[in-house]
């Protein structure tokens, strides 16, 4: 089965919604899904490698998030939010490649079985 998520939220907002998120497309894609992970507006710190993991969080979730695309889950993220969203802006994603469009989130839409947002 094809999965996207699609991530919204800031990574370290003082709630587990990313990490969540992200254990939860990990599992499915050890499962044998096809996964594939869009971030846009705030999440794409994510994808930030200035963006450390605060001392009161367990889990870093850019070293997560990395090692999931590492280990083959597609990872796409929004190009025009580099620029607008997150605390760190203007900042590079941690792969030049990774760096995406919304005609791209549109045709991961179509082509998916479900899609699930965080």
């Amino acid at each position: 089965m094809k999965i996207l998520f699609i991530f919204n939220h800031e990574p370290y907002d003082g709630s587990d919604v990313a990490w969540n998120g992200l254990r939860l497309a990990k599992v499915l894609f050890e499962k044998g899904n096809d996964v594939r992970i869009f971030l846009m507006n705030d999440s794409v710190d994510m994808a930030r490698d200035c963006n450390k993991k605060p001392e009161n969080y367990d889990n870093d979730l850019v070293t997560m998030i990395k090692e999931m695309y590492k280990n083959g889950i597609k990872l796409k993220v929004c190009g025009t939010c580099q620029a607008r969203c997150g605390i760190f802006k203007n900042e590079p994603y941690f792969a030049p490649e990774i760096k995406s469009t919304m005609k791209d989130l549109a045709t991961w839409v179509e082509e998916t079985d479900k899609v699930i947002t965080f």
